[in-house]
């Protein structure tokens, strides 16, 4: 091989192995099939090392689907000094008449794709970034399990038709109320007991998931920006922590229309000659951080104002910051009014708050100053 060339690996992988191909940067080079190797990481850095010896002047370029094994391959790879590239695989091109999928054949596929640039590689997040980020999402669902055992205790009470003549559920005085209920049955009265020892517990796990989360984030290198886009209505702590862990860093986005984009909140579009037709959004990339937009959106449909909550977390930040955010509040309730005077579907008005929320979060990021982070003091990059 030539000293500039190029040698494109593909790694299909696996919880217990990894199926690999490569192919050569020349002209009418076929891919070859490298074979099966385990999993472990001692396996992949035979390969690395077996590839350098047999191609001692070529660029070594791997690549791999996103999936449930994470980004460590990644990380050892490029750790090893050679590119890597993640994908996903709802954008790896597919034709029609493919019917046959072997790990052999999506191998070689990959490395085809490759080649021919016809791949995109994803956003890869640092592991600590990774880390706040699974903090943020093990929060969420301590948060469903507790709607769901809530759910299952009011559906017990509604089936024997008891039910709660005070205003505030979940407070002091329901869960006391809830303790002397008498159900008909014996039996009931135990299934009643667990549902409220259950509610208790998830309780108990969401606040020290919120105490933890509310620590780290404060440690975290993107406590700056998470605490900049809070100054904005609608945007407190959990959600500002949230939508940056999902996204990262906003500022590789050089325009604010690719960020809605890729959290999918941009009308889909069908056209065609001098039709153009747009349909609903499109729902692709971040799904959470799209949910998470949305439920902020909610706030604007109130007239704008400064509240003392808000007043509270806007304090320390610099004035452009606080200007900007201003202006989007007034931006904001005034297009949620006038999109629900022309008589837009509620839904369809807060989606398009929320996508212009985003715009307004992507352009206080670029204004936000971040501390350089010793690269020695985080996360070891390679798993032990």
């Amino acid at each position: 091989m030539n000293k500039h060339s190029i040698l494109f690996i593909g790694l299909y992988t696996h919880k217990e192995f990894h199926e690999i191909a490569y192919l050569e940067d020349h002209r009418g080079t076929q891919p070859v099939h490298y074979g099966r190797i385990p999993s472990a990481k001692a396996a992949v850095k035979k390969l690395v090392r077996q590839f350098e010896s047999k191609y001692p002047h070529a660029t070594l370029h791997f690549v791999y689907e996103a999936g449930p094994c994470g980004y460590w391959i990644y990380r050892l790879i490029t750790s090893l000094g050679h590119c890597c590239y993640v994908v996903a695989p709802s954008l790896i091109p597919k034709k029609p008449s493919e019917r046959v999928k072997t790990d052999k054949r999506h191998a070689i596929k990959l490395v085809k794709l490759l080649k021919s640039e016809d791949l995109t590689p994803i956003y890869v997040p640092e592991p600590e970034d990774e880390a706040v980020r699974d903090l943020s999402r093990a929060r969420e669902t301590a948060m469903k399990d507790l709607k769901d055992a809530k759910y299952q205790l009011k559906a017990l009470l509604l089936r024997n038709s008891i039910n709660y003549s005070g205003t505030a559920n979940w407070s002091l005085k329901h869960l006391r109320w809830l303790t002397e209920l008498i159900l008909p049955h014996p039996a009931q009265q135990i299934v009643l007991q667990e549902y409220i020892q259950t509610i208790n517990e998830r309780m108990d796990r969401l606040k020290r998931l919120d105490n933890e989360l509310e620590y780290q984030v404060r440690n975290w290198r993107y406590y700056p920006v998470v605490k900049a886009i809070q100054a904005m209505r609608g945007i407190r702590l959990l959600v500002a922590a949230g939508v940056i862990a999902e996204l990262g860093d906003l500022t590789r986005f050089d325009h604010p229309r690719k960020l809605m984009s890729y959290v999918g909140l941009v009308p889909s579009e069908h056209s065609s000659g001098g039709k153009r037709h747009l349909g609903a959004i499109t729902k692709c990339g971040n799904g959470r951080a799209r949910r998470l937009l949305v439920e902020g959106a909610h706030s604007y449909r109130y007239q704008a104002a400064v509240t003392t909550e808000l007043q509270k977390r806007q304090e320390g930040l610099p004035k452009q910051i606080v200007d900007m955010a201003w202006l989007a509040q007034l931006r904001l309730c005034r297009r949620y009014q006038r999109l629900v005077h022309r008589g837009k579907h509620y839904n369809v008005v807060v989606t398009a708050i929320a996508r212009e929320m985003i715009a307004y979060i992507w352009a206080i990021a670029r204004e936000t100053v971040l501390s350089p982070v010793n690269p020695k003091l985080r996360i070891a990059r390679v798993p032990a």
